[in-house]
């Protein structure tokens, strides 16, 4: 397992060793040990699953306290342009997003710790994505930062028109309005 650095430091790009031969591949998409040795100490209470087609733009989602969630995220088929936006009021790179493809052929996952907005479009013709979740989703404390917010400077990579968005998720405020979590005491605002 290969750990690269964003421009986020708590945010982890994980490259897993594949093994592959003329019958496929095999790698190990989680091993406690392992993933502790690199600071990712999660205790993963949930994995979630979804199928989505080109063009689907899913976030940016997070959960208020004291639902916060770190989430450890991948594709299983197709691709995917990733982002994890800093939320976290104080922190030096508050406001700050990184983005990654990840896809089925890179194998790469994405560490995304409490205290970040997450979302994805699907740059394939579909997706199957998978995410690990540290706490229990609580619809009553969801929230959202609008995707398209130009404070943020997110290029998505696909273009407006072909945008597959849920109703909710044209509704999230801009990230000057939205929640945000507390770099300092670890609450959110």
């Amino acid at each position: 397992m290969e750990i690269l650095a964003t421009a986020i430091p708590e945010v982890k790009i994980i490259i897993p060793k594949v093994f592959g031969d003329a019958r496929g591949y095999f790698f190990e998409s989680w091993n406690a040990a392992k993933y502790a040795e690199a600071g990712i100490t999660a205790n993963w209470i949930q994995d979630n699953e979804s199928k989505s087609r080109f063009g689907v733009l899913r976030g940016l989602h997070f959960q208020a306290a004291p639902y916060t969630q770190a989430k450890l995220v991948r594709v299983i088929e197709g691709a995917v342009l990733d982002v994890a936006l800093d939320i976290r009021r104080n922190s030096p790179t508050f406001g700050k997003h990184v983005a990654i493809e990840l896809s089925s052929d890179n194998k790469r996952q994405l560490y995304i710790p409490r205290g970040f907005a997450h979302g994805f479009v699907v740059l394939s013709e579909s997706v199957l994505f998978a995410y690990k979740c540290d706490n229990a989703y609580m619809p009553s404390h969801e929230r959202g930062i609008a995707f398209n917010d130009p404070a943020l400077g997110i290029d998505w990579r696909v273009n407006l028109s072909e945008y597959i968005l849920s109703p909710k998720d044209t509704q999230n405020p801009l990230f000057a309005d939205a929640e945000v979590f507390d770099y300092n005491t670890g609450d959110y605002l």
